[in-house]
C-alpha cells in the first residue's frame, strides 16, 4: 500500500507523497514574489502572509535537500517530524489564505488595480499550498500508520469490523 521505506536521492522526486515538495516551493514561492511585488499595501495583515511564506519556504527546502542527501532513516521521529511539519504549515497556510483574501478586500478600493490583481493571485497560490500541506500532512500519517502497522504496535482489529459499522452507519 504505503511505501514503508523513506526515499532518499532522486527517489524523493518520484514517491507519494515526496514529490509535493515541488509544488510547495513553487506556490510558496509565487505566494512570496506576488505579495512583496504588490508593495505590501497593508503591513499587518501581509507581513503574516509574507512570513508565512518565507517560513515554509525555507523550512520546506530544508527538509527536501535533508531527504535528498539521505540524512532520514525509517524511525518514527523523522516520519513525524514531516506529519507535524506540513499540518503546521498548513495551518500557518490557511491563516494566511484567510488574513489575504482580508487583505484583498479591503484593497478592492483605494489601490492600483495591478496590486489588487496580484493580491487576489497570491490568495488563490496561498489556498493551493494550504490544499497541497494538508494533503502531504494526510499522506504522511497514511504512511506512519502503515510502518506501525508493520511493527505490530497497532492493535488487530476484527477482520468484519469495517463492514460492521458501515452496515450500522446506513441503517441512519
Amino acid at each position: 500500500m504505503w511505501r514503508q521505506r523513506l526515499p532518499r536521492g532522486r527517489d524523493v522526486f518520484t514517491t507519494f507523497p515526496d514529490v509535493l515538495f515541488i509544488f510547495e516551493l513553487v506556490f510558496g514561492g509565487l505566494v512570496w514574489i506576488l505579495i512583496a511585488s504588490s508593495l505590501v499595501p497593508l503591513p499587518q495583515t501581509q507581513g503574516w502572509v509574507m512570513f508565512v511564506s518565507v517560513f515554509c519556504f525555507v523550512g520546506t527546502t530544508a527538509l527536501l535537500f535533508l531527504y535528498i542527501i539521505g540524512v532520514r532513516d525509517t524511525k518514527a521521529s523523522w516520519k513525524l517530524l514531516d506529519i507535524f511539519y506540513h499540518f503546521i504549515a498548513a495551518l500557518f497556510y490557511l491563516s494566511a489564505s484567510f488574513l489575504e483574501g482580508s487583505a484583498a478586500r479591503t484593497m478592492a478600493d483605494g489601490f492600483l488595480y495591478e496590486h489588487y490583481l496580484e493580491n487576489i493571485a497570491a490568495m488563490v497560490f496561498s489556498s493551493l499550498a494550504t490544499l497541497l500541506y494538508m494533503i502531504h500532512a494526510c499522506a504522511s500519517c497514511c504512511r506512519q500508520f502503515d510502518w506501525l502497522e508493520s511493527q505490530g504496535l497497532l492493535p488487530d482489529l476484527p477482520p468484519n469490523m469495517g463492514r460492521d459499522l458501515l452496515r450500522l452507519t446506513s441503517n441512519y
